[in-house]
């Protein structure tokens, strides 16, 4: 979830193509050769190479051109970038294709008008409208992406490092067209090419519906994390034809997209299809075990047929894939998992229901687990979170085991004798500003600790802590919530959302914050370095870098919470016993 959303395969894994080389054995020229070519005149069924033209030598329409697998794609140049958008990575997941893995994007003929973004995946009718005010169209075909260069006046480089972000929403919302979809801040600098992409979210990409698979009618597990390394399974293939270079691949995401960054490093799959990442916000153990997965899917297809008088459900014996689910209209299927979502907060404290599933298969294990054994992609990583993750999960975002009763649950599944001490570092608890911390921690800031003090044994780690907060924030008691580090991350202090949380002040402040963020975050994917001034974590000294009106380091913040974490949680792995919470035998405030 992101505050701006709140109320205010040909490729196989580890092989790249040969530098400058693309797909199809096209050979890339440099982008120092870009700068002085011309762009060809492109008509359909030509099967030269295309170039976007260097700045002042526009092709016959004046817009750039480029041939990626599937045909030629024409975008825009919008100030010092150019932009290509809405170009398909794998086919539409549609008809026979819904709940299956993404299959190769179906080819085209003539130019393709990458000027637009593609549709975003189905979601629920609040969410339709983005962060920038834009009304915005849904529609089962959303598997697109898009790709953001600076002008080539703008890099001195050969090929430059390519930063691919997974937007964040819950893994129910949200898109590339976003205010993060927009990636000046990023390919502006002339530093870096930056690209993001749809996938699919909701009942249609995250929930397992696998047990009822037939030979006749197969379902894959997974489908929206599918969707992720097909995304970068084409940035690999296409890539280099926009002057990037595919071994440089950061991937990073914030909220539900840093949860994918982390359990893609958990993934066999995405191995060797990314060189470093960075997962901001993310609830790293949000990955749940098959019995879990599968009495979401059967509480879901229960709701379904109460919806049809009882028509579609499954039987209580046999497993045929119900006709609704594959056949049912996309309305019907949201209008289920907006009751299903509703409905797991109170069952299953501190559960998200839409989140990828260990699947034996494609995710063998929990990535915690993975991580812990080295099994996890042993890559350089940033990860971190914000000062209050909890403060703006209310209202219709109450997902957060917050109440007393969701407290309670959480409790109920821990050891008795760590209770004491998670009482010890939350004093008060339950009471609202302890349950805001408590909840916050529980989704966001442990898991990222743990991820993080887990992977350091492998690869390089740095942690950070975003504590920037504009005055009227602080005025509201929200302070650094979730997500609030986005707007000046991606310098988009401009449009209404930034410009009301900072109305009351601190604007110029905030901007300059994530001016200096958006800067090491372009440092590391250049080189995989950060700065001499921001250590790495390990476990002796647990570095953080503190994001604030001006930056500095602690070693191991709020170090009494982690350690009672450590005992609350002691295996956070395995979070679930795939039965619904009901205990009140682990009141907190006992």
């Amino acid at each position: 979830m992101d505050l701006h959303h709140h109320r205010w395969k040909s490729v196989k894994t580890g092989l790249h193509p040969p530098r400058n080389t693309g797909a199809c054995g096209h050979r890339f020229p440099t982008r120092k050769l870009l700068n002085t070519m011309r762009q060809p005149k492109v008509t359909s069924g030509h099967d030269g190479d295309h170039w976007f033209p260097a700045p002042g030598t526009p092709g016959a329409t004046g817009m750039p051109d480029v041939r990626v697998a599937g045909g030629v794609v024409r975008g825009v140049r919008e100030g010092n970038v150019f932009t290509w958008r809405g170009i398909p990575y794998a086919a539409p997941p549609v008809g026979p294709l819904r709940f299956r893995a993404p299959a190769p994007p179906v080819g085209w003929s003539g130019i393709r008008d990458g000027t637009r973004f593609g549709p975003m995946a189905p979601q629920p009718t609040r969410t339709h409208r983005s962060a920038l005010g834009s009304a915005e169209a849904t529609n089962e075909d959303c598997l697109s992406i898009n790709v953001q260069v600076p002008v080539p006046a703008l890099a001195d480089a050969d090929s430059l490092p390519v930063m691919v972000f997974i937007h964040g929403g819950g893994y129910f919302q949200g898109s590339s067209r976003d205010f993060s979809g927009q990636g000046e801040g990023f390919a502006g600098t002339g530093r870096a090419i930056y690209v993001n992409f749809n996938y699919r979210l909701g009942p249609l990409g995250y929930l397992d519906f696998s047990r009822y698979s037939t030979p006749e009618r197969p379902i894959d597990s997974n489908l929206g994390l599918r969707d992720q390394v097909a995304a970068l399974e084409w940035v690999q293939e296409n890539i280099a034809a926009f002057g990037g270079d595919p071994d440089r691949v950061t991937v990073f995401g914030e909220s539900a997209g840093g949860n994918a960054v982390t359990t893609l490093l958990a993934t066999p799959s995405a191995h060797g299809l990314f060189l470093r990442a960075i997962a901001q916000s993310a609830p790293a153990d949000a990955v749940y075990p098959p019995a879990l997965a599968a009495l979401w899917a059967a509480e879901f297809l229960q709701i379904l047929g109460d919806q049809h008088d009882g028509q579609g459900r499954p039987g209580p014996e046999a497993d045929p894939v119900p006709d609704l689910l594959l056949n049912g209209s996309v309305s019907d299927l949201l209008a289920a998992a907006k009751i299903l979502q509703t409905r797991i907060p109170d069952a299953y404290p501190g559960g998200f229901c839409f989140a990828p599933v260990i699947d034996g298969t494609y995710v063998p294990e929990h990535p915690i687990e993975a991580v812990r054994a080295g099994r996890a992609a042993r890559v350089p990583l940033i990860i971190g979170t914000n000062e209050r993750e909890g403060s703006v999960f209310h209202g219709r975002w109450d997902i957060l085991p917050s109440s007393p009763s969701r407290i309670t649950g959480v409790f109920a599944r821990s050891p008795r004798q760590a209770r004491h001490v998670m009482r010890a570092a939350y004093p008060g608890l339950p009471n609202p500003t302890s349950a805001t911390e408590f909840s916050g921690d529980y989704g966001f800031w442990y898991p990222s600790i743990r991820f993080a003090e887990l992977h350091c044994r492998f690869a390089p780690v740095h942690v950070y802590r975003f504590d920037f907060a504009p005055r009227l924030l602080k005025m509201v008691g929200l302070d650094a919530a979730h997500g609030v580090e986005m707007f000046a991350l991606f310098d988009r202090t401009d449009i209404p959302m930034a410009r009301m949380i900072t109305s009351l002040g601190g604007r110029e402040a905030y901007a300059r914050a994530g001016q200096r963020m958006r800067g090491r975050w372009l440092r590391f994917a250049e080189s995989g370095t950060t700065s001499s001034t921001w250590p790495a974590y390990d476990d002796l000294n647990r570095s953080t870098l503190i994001i604030e009106n001006t930056d500095h380091v602690e070693n191991d913040p709020h170090r009494r919470r982690r350690l009672a974490w450590a005992e609350f949680m002691a295996r956070p792995d395995e979070p679930w016993s795939g039965t619904r919470v009901s205990e009140d035998t682990a009141r907190p405030d006992r």
